[in-house]
């Protein structure tokens, strides 16, 4: 499970790079200036603006930009579930100066899509695993008015087919973690994809679907301002962001672990020079002070994988979700 392989994500681990990367940051706005990075720096991420990949991209470039000295331009390519950017991003010039931030969902993607025309474990250079949060089931609290898990689960399997959710697009961790709550629960409900996490949450808030299975890092400013109603957090632990929502293993689900995750490669045969500079960079601006504020806001971690342990880690989550791919029946073209 991913929580497990995840587990030495703590707040030591991260305090330990976080004097690195502060340490680092002047060093690498200085060193750098005459070597990668020379330009702008182009991030291809592959949803819309306001998803949740988004709201890890955004605080990560602005603090990218304070300890290099160059701007890590956001481009944002949403699309086919996020394998239209990730094959742009492929194909881009290996040369340090692309970028992509990527997520789960391109783990998931070689199931769901049979005709990829890349490989996310061939053709890009693992980098850093930026984040990691957990999923939450979360209603409109207008269409949903029950405010605890299990009186919302009994009209759910008294009311087959009769509620919707949103998600990011087919072959998203949204996607597949509907499909496994109706798996564990053996709930009817009817899925609703979009082109990002960002249109799902607004037509979420307007009240155009029911629910949605969304990473926390893009949920935490509408739970918090009411928008939306969290219902429960998958995995076995409650977030230390949400305490009052309960986790899954307490509402009678202990194998609903679902987290999302954002990770940023490069295009293969980028140069290793650029490749480890490009690590220590996006270490430095995960370790300053206002994105560390923003990771602890959306209950998010920053994880100590060296590039050969997150690239493990992603062929873990290829060959786990293809068999939760397999059992659910989902299938793209």
């Amino acid at each position: 499970m991913i929580d497990t392989t995840l587990r030495g994500l703590n707040r030591r681990s991260v305090l330990r790079y976080a004097a690195a990367g502060l340490a680092a940051g002047p060093l690498l706005g200085h060193a750098q200036s005459k070597d990668w990075p020379t330009k702008p720096v182009t991030m291809v991420v592959p949803f819309p603006a306001g998803g949740g990949t988004d709201a890890f991209a955004r605080p990560l470039s602005a603090a990218f930009s304070k300890v290099t000295g160059q701007q890590l331009v956001i481009d944002n390519r949403g699309g086919a579930g996020g394998t239209l950017g990730a094959s742009i991003a492929a194909k881009a010039a290996a040369d340090g100066y692309t970028l992509f931030m990527g997520a789960v969902h391109h783990a998931i993607a070689p199931a769901m899509y049979p005709k990829l025309d890349y490989d996310i474990e061939k053709d890009f250079v693992p980098l850093v695993l930026v984040a990691t949060v957990p999923q939450v089931l979360v209603v409109n609290p207008q269409k949903v008015p029950e405010n605890d898990f299990k009186s919302f689960l009994a009209r759910v399997l008294k009311n087959p087919d009769k509620l919707n959710y949103a998600s990011a697009g087919g072959g998203t961790s949204h996607h597949l973690a509907g499909e496994l709550f109706k798996q564990q629960t053996g709930a009817a409900i009817t899925h609703i994809p979009y082109r990002g996490s960002g249109p799902a949450l607004q037509d979420l808030i307007a009240g155009n679907v029911d629910m949605m299975f969304d990473g926390l890092g893009s949920s935490a400013t509408h739970i918090q301002s009411g928008r939306v109603k969290a219902l429960m957090v998958a995995g076995a632990k409650r977030n230390a962001a949400f305490p009052d929502v309960p986790c899954a293993a307490e509402v009678g689900l202990p194998d609903y672990t679902v987290q999302t995750w954002y990770g940023i490669w490069a295009p293969k045969g980028t140069p290793a020079a650029a490749q480890t500079r490009a690590v220590e960079a996006i270490r430095a601006a995960g370790a300053t002070p206002d994105a560390q504020a923003v990771w602890a806001k959306q209950g998010a971690e920053f994880s100590p994988f060296t590039q050969r342990q997150f690239g493990q880690f992603v062929s873990a989550e290829v060959k786990r979700w293809a068999q939760v791919v397999k059992l659910s029946g989902a299938k793209l073209d």
